[in-house]
């Protein structure tokens, strides 16, 4: 009887331990998976090393040229002056912008300046400086993550978990945003005062968007005479809710005003706060009221310059690389660099290739 007892445990000592052993052999088979994946890594880094080391010269030729070439572009390419204006959205007119945007540079591509003077009110040769119009958010990161929690505030708690905040920014438009900065981008320094003021009056002359501000308006003034009419009915009442007070009238007492009708009633607590609450639903009606008045003022214009630099455009002398401004000379140089790099990887992979070929 013992020995058929033992043969079941020596069965499942056997197969615990070949568990164990299995399980043993795919962690060391993952972590060498890992080793050879840093090593591999080092090894391509020391590659490109001694890939530069070797053509050092060549890499350093290539780069002074691009230096050269970029310092000597400033002197005979035709200089690049910006203007720009920042606007605020008081309605969602964002696309509207942009797609008027997007016409613009299409009557520029087509070189259609005769159509471009007419839209902007421009003469010919002011319109034929012009190289490009551009619009962009004016936005700072932390106003993306306010706009994502009201974003998510709007949304119910089983739909708000499954959002994600960079998902939230790759289907968040740019042309949402209420800061958006235009810019013109012209040959020669011009003014483009009269240019701005003739896109964001366009905007400002949209049927639809004014039609929803003389709504949004009769809305807002009829808000603000309701607001009104229940703080004189406030004042009103404070002042019976005084002359009560003043009469002595026992807070535990059931006491009737014949004047208006109104009641008092309620334990002595209460109605020592009632006053209290009185002015408190007072201060909360005129805080309304304030910012009906504000919202009245931010809806008498669709769109709205906050701030400019168009009196004069600012040579532009930077170019952007993988999201950095660099100096034209510097950006130039880079980029010769990086090509030179290109060429000479492309060059040991021919010679790589080449030798793979033979041996097989």
């Amino acid at each position: 009887m013992s020995t058929n007892s033992n043969t079941p445990n020596n069965s499942e000592e056997v197969d615990l331990g070949q568990l164990f052993k299995l399980i043993g052999t795919i962690f060391d088979r993952f972590f060498n998976f890992i080793l050879r994946i840093f090593k591999n890594l080092f090894l391509a880094f020391v590659w490109v090393i001694l890939l530069v080391k070797k053509r050092i010269i060549i890499l350093t030729l290539a780069t002074i040229s691009g230096l050269i070439i970029g310092a000597l572009s400033k002197k005979t390419v035709a200089a690049k002056y910006e203007s720009s204006v920042t606007v605020v959205q008081n309605y969602p007119t964002g696309e509207n912008l942009y797609n008027s945007v997007g016409y613009y540079n299409d009557l520029l591509k087509q070189k259609d300046f005769e159509t471009l003077g007419i839209v902007l009110n421009l003469d010919f040769e002011r319109t034929k400086s012009i190289l490009t119009f551009d619009v962009e958010p004016v936005v700072s990161d932390n106003e993306k993550l306010l706009a994502f929690n009201e974003y998510v505030k709007q949304l119910d708690s089983l739909a708000a978990t499954k959002i994600e905040y960079e998902d939230f920014l790759d289907n968040n438009e740019d042309h949402t945003h209420k800061y958006q900065q235009i810019r013109i981008e012209s040959s020669e320094r011009n003014s483009f005062k009269s240019v701005f003021e003739n896109i964001v009056k366009s905007i400002n002359l949209n049927p639809f968007f004014l039609n929803e501000q003389r709504k949004d308006i009769v809305e807002l003034n009829n808000t603000k005479e309701a607001l009104k009419l229940a703080l004189d009915k406030s004042a009103s009442l404070q002042e019976t809710y005084k002359r009560v007070l003043e009469q002595g009238i026992d807070a535990d007492e059931t006491s009737k005003t014949s004047e208006i009708g109104i009641t008092f009633e309620g334990s002595s607590e209460t109605d020592k706060t009632k006053e209290y609450d009185l002015y408190q639903s007072d201060l909360e009606l005129r805080s309304q009221l304030v910012q009906i008045e504000r919202e009245l003022l931010d809806k008498q214009y669709i769109v709205e310059m906050i701030s400019n630099k168009q009196d004069s455009g600012s040579a532009s002398t930077t170019k952007s690389f993988f999201g950095i401004e660099l100096n034209s000379t510097l950006f130039l140089g880079v980029l010769a660099f990086l090509v030179a790099m290109a060429v000479l990887f492309g060059i040991e992979f021919l010679k790589f290739a080449e030798k793979f070929k033979t041996s097989v």
